[in-house]
Formats: structure tokens, sequence, C-alpha cells
């Protein structure tokens, strides 16, 4: 396989002095599982001991990850991918998000929400509402990374074996997974009457013998063993018909939704989507090549606000930012307004491509993003009023009201060089919180980010994929195709957002991956529903960023929020893998950091 240009990580001691790094960078010649829970890291190194690659071990820990990290993620969720296979250098996509059902017209569900037939600013499907509730597309999107990705060594049943001894034997619950799960009990039990199957039984515990797991109690969840158990012998078609699509469709219909076994029957002939990935070539010749998943996946934003940010410095607006300009307020400036400009793009061009038409190649065009470029101001924030979208696309039109997100990023790599960058969400904690009985999974709530405006092109309709906010990321080096990292940052809208600051943290302030991922982040808008929008001053600012930094944002303009203690789960949570090649052994390894916002860590096979 090709080997990265890129030496071992510089001594950065300087810029490291500015933040607590709290973890050290993790090597490996042979594979990382990079993730937030490590008894899900475990499911991803046991498959990769047994003869499976990246891709196999990633859906071991996908399903891991559901048992142990459920208010984040799940089989009844949707994912991402982008894989690099060594082989052959090339990047591909696998879209695995689900659609609305066949009778999800917009005029039906504004009926069924009791909204009046005209839009009106504000409108929007709740998130534990039902009709919220989207065809899970996760379950087909592990079998189809299996069969398009992974080594052919391992089936189903091998794969998925670590996950279904976890449900069925246990495991201790991880502290800030048992914070999160206790916060979402009340919306478990108001959700459906299967609520039990993600509970704890206790029989101290009232009213009914059950409660949310503390942190290092033991959590069973055979129903969801069984659901593993299920897909893995009879593949999709055991999940989207028979007894699993009869549970989603009997407690989707007994609280009035509309979703019917004609809408899974359809996913499961549809199957998961293999997409081309997008890209963007920043740096110049020694740079890099940023991959993201197409629309209706908002990984293009990323993309556009780094080539906004490479026009202003090739024309001279900004200078062309180092180490020593990390986490300055003229650095986070031009970050921040660069995302602002981006995300009015993508608040009105993101939708579902099979359905409607997204100019992918315009908004990434050179002339496009130079001239979008000229919106931004050095010496002062941009006005709301002036943050439309551009010129590929109708009339201009306000932000809704954006949804924050729970979402699981996981980065996984082998000793034969291929790597892949997953994502897998319920989008809100444990979606809508509808367990469908006998399954032990809950309803994803993706829906909820669909417009009810008969005139957006993310407006809902039947069969059609909501803006989705999950996102997973990839860097080559264009100079010989090699890979450079796998990289992600969870968390909603503020994913785009983590992916250019860790990324940008890396090539221009010469982090290490560990490094990258520990420094202070910021989060455009509050991040959370109905608290505010990406169009607007305010920027959340976690706690370490230099004062002076937080100052210079203020003087400019900022309407700047310090977040401090468990609140800074607003930033996200981030995995990086690198590719890297030791300059004098000439031995090729992988290096890899995780969030120390998270439970979890980078663990070598």
């Amino acid at each position: 396989m090709p080997l990265s240009s890129a030496s071992v990580h510089p001594d950065v001691s300087d810029v490291f002095q500015r933040f607590s790094s709290r973890r050290s960078v993790v090597h490996s010649t042979c594979g990382i599982v990079a993730c937030t829970q490590p008894l899900a890291a475990k499911c991803g190194i046991d498959v990769l001991q047994a003869g499976g690659n990246a891709a196999d071990a990633a859906v071991a820990v996908a399903a891991g990850l559901n048992l142990t990290e459920p208010c984040s993620t799940g089989i009844g969720g949707d994912m991402f991918c982008l894989y690099y296979d060594a082989k052959t250098g090339k990047v591909s996509a696998l879209n695995g998000s689900g659609r609305s059902g066949n009778q999800y017209t917009l005029e039906r569900i504004r009926s069924s929400l009791d909204l009046p037939a005209e839009a009106a600013r504000g409108d929007k499907i709740p998130l534990t509402s039902v009709h919220a509730v989207t065809v899970p597309g996760a379950a087909a999107g592990w079998v189809d990374t299996v069969a398009r990705f992974g080594s052919g060594k391992l089936n189903m049943s091998q794969i998925l074996a670590p996950a279904i001894e976890l449900g069925e034997k246990g495991y201790p619950v991880s502290e800030l997974t048992a914070t999160f799960w206790q916060k979402s009990e009340a919306g478990l039990r108001a959700a459906s009457p299967n609520f039990a199957e993600w509970l704890k039984k206790d029989p101290a515990a009232k009213p009914d013998g059950y409660r949310a797991p503390r942190a290092g109690e033991i959590m069973r969840n055979p129903t969801l063993a069984e659901t593993f158990r299920t897909l893995a012998t009879e593949g999709k078609k055991g999940f989207y018909s028979g007894r699993i699509a009869e549970a989603i469709v009997e407690v989707v219909q007994a609280r009035g939704g509309h979703l019917d076994l004609s809408d899974l029957e359809h996913h499961l002939e549809k199957g998961s989507e293999p997409v081309e990935p997008i890209s963007l070539k920043f740096g110049g010749d020694d740079g890099v090549e940023i991959w993201e998943h197409p629309p209706n996946g908002q990984g293009i934003i990323a993309l556009m606000a780094l080539g906004i940010i490479q026009e202003l410095q090739a024309q001279g607006v900004v200078p062309k930012f180092g180490p020593e300009d990390f986490n300055t307020a003229p650095y986070l400036h031009t970050i921040i307004e660069a995302l602002r400009i981006s995300f009015a793009d993508a608040n009105w061009f993101v939708a579902d491509p099979n359905e409607v038409s997204v100019p992918v190649a315009g908004l990434l065009a050179p002339e496009y993003l130079a001239e979008r470029a000229k919106l931004f101001k050095a010496d002062a924030v941009a006005k709301s009023s002036a943050l439309s979208h551009g010129t590929p696309g109708g009339p201009a039109y306000p932000s809704p009201a954006w949804r924050s997100s729970d979402t699981v990023y996981f980065a996984v790599s082998d000793a034969d060089g291929n790597a892949i960058s997953f994502i897998n969400s319920n989008f809100g904690g444990f979606g809508t919180s509808i367990v469908p009985k006998g399954c032990g999974f809950s309803l994803q709530n993706r829906g909820a980010n669909f417009s009810l405006d008969p005139k957006h092109p993310n407006a809902m309709a039947p069969r059609k994929r909501p803006y989705h906010t999950i996102i997973p990321g990839l860097v080559t080096n264009p100079s010989d195709g090699s890979l450079h990292s796998v990289f992600g940052v969870m968390g909603g809208f503020m994913q785009p957002q983590g992916h250019v600051q860790t990324l940008l943290g890396q090539l221009t302030g010469g982090l290490n991956p560990q490094q990258a991922l520990d420094a202070p982040r910021i989060c455009i808008g509050s991040g959370m529903p109905d608290e505010g929008d990406v169009f607007a001053a305010i920027v959340s600012v976690e706690e370490g960023m230099p004062e002076e930094t937080v100052a210079g944002l203020r003087a400019l303009g900022h309407d700047v929020r310090v977040i401090t203690g468990k609140a800074r789960a607003l930033f996200g949570r981030g995995q990086i893998i690198r590719y890297v090649k030791d300059p004098v052994e000439d031995i090729a390894l992988w290096s890899a950091g995780s969030d120390q916002r998270g439970d979890g860590g980078a663990y070598p096979l």
C-alpha cells in the first residue's frame, strides 16, 4: 500500500502549554479502534483479532455501542461511513439513512400535528413526536458495510457475536452514559409501554420495579441481543420484514403514526445507497484532500468553510495561519464567520438529492467560494440579515429552529492499512424513545429535521430522506492518494464545526491527534433545540480558552458565552486516527486520539 508522506508528529510544546492535553496519543502498527465506549471498542478488537478488517470491526463496534451508549445510537437509527481501501487507494461512501413513510405527505403530517395548512416560521415536528420516526437505516447499513467493504472472512453472526454476548451476559454502565440515561428515563416511560426493555430491573424501584441504571451497575438487554441474532442469521430481511418490522409498525401506529410495513419493505428493496464522496483540496501542493459525505448529509459545510478560509488567505484578507495563531481571536473569528456563511447555504440546499436538485459542484466551485468569501469582515461580525444563501438556487429563506443531536462517531483501522470513518445516530438521545415490543431498541426521531414549509427543498414528503447532521470525515494526501487520517466529531450541528477545528488544529496548529481533540472548541449558536441558530452572533466557547481570545471575540462583536462542566457536551466528542510513517524505520503506523469529553479512548490491536 502507499505510505503517507507525513512524518511522526512534531514537537509542539509551545502550543501544548495553551491548554491541558489530558491524554497521550495511542500508537500501533496493527490497527486501532477509537470510540466513546471501551467495551464497544473491545467488540471491534475481537473482530480484528478473529481476522476481520476495519469494516467488519466497525459494525461490531456499532452494535456494541447500541448496548453501551443507547442514549446516543442504535439499530433503530441511521448510519454513514467513509471507507479507505489500502489496496486501491479508493475512498468510498455508503449512505445508510432511512426515509419517511409513503403516507408522510406534508398535509397529513401538519394535520396530525394540529398545525394550520399554511406554513409559519417555527412550525416543526417535535423531537418526541411519533411523526419524527423515519425508517431505521442502520440495520441495512451494517449488513451492506460488511458486504461492500468487509474482509469476506467473517459472517454477520461472527461480527455481531461480541455485542450479543454483552446484551445477554450484561455489562457495566459507564459514567457519562449513566448520567444521560437517568435524564432520559422519564422520556422512555412516556414514549411507549415497552420502556422497561431499556431500564434496569430493581424490585426496590418505584413505582414498578424498573429504573435507569447507575454508573458501574450491570445492565442486560436480551431482547436487543435477539434482534442482533435475527439480523445475523436472516440478514436485512429479518429486520425489515417479519417479527421486528411488525413490532415497529405496531408501536408507531398505536401512537397515531403513519409508518406501515410497505415502508420497511421499500427500504429492504432499496438498501443502503453507495454514493460518491465529495472532497476539497486544502493547503496547496503540500496540503491534503478532505473527503465528506454528499447531501443529504451536512459534510459539505465543512468543505465550504475550509474553501472560504482558503480563498480569504489567497486574497490576503487573512494570513496563512500557523501554530502561533491557533485559538487566537482572529483565527477563531475567521473560522466562525466562514462556518456561518456555509451554514447559510446548507440550510437551504442540503436535502435528499434523489428528490430535489442539490448543486454540490456549484457550492464547492472556487469561484463561488471566492464570491461567498466577500461576506467576511476581518474586523466585525457579519450581520445575520446578510447571511442568506448564495446564487445557485431560489429566494432566501430564514433559518428554521435547528436541532442538536446525540450520536456516536468512531474510527477503525487494520493491519492491512484499511480504515473506516463511521457514524451512527438516533438523532436526539434515545430518539423518540419509542421501543418496539420485544426488540430492545428505540426508534430515531430524524424526521424532526424536515422542514414543514412546502417551499423548502428539505420539506417533508413521502419516502424522502431528511437533512442529516451525522457526517464521517476522511483525509488523503493528494500527492500519492495515500491515507492521512479518518476523523469525526459527533454532536448535531457541531459536527462540521468540529471537523474544521480539529483538522485545522493539526494542519495549521501543529497539534497531534490527541491535542487537536483536547483543545478547547467553539460552537456557533447554543447548539440546543429552540435556543438560537448559526446565523446569530452567539458563540459558545469552551472553558480553557485563553481569556485574551474571549475578550478579542467580544471586541469583534461576537456574543460569547463560556461553557463549563458537563455542559461542555455541546462541543461534541471526536476521534482521530492518523496514518503516519516512522522516518527512521520506514514502518507504517497508526496514531490515534480519542476525545476526553467522552467515556472511551483509542485502543490498539
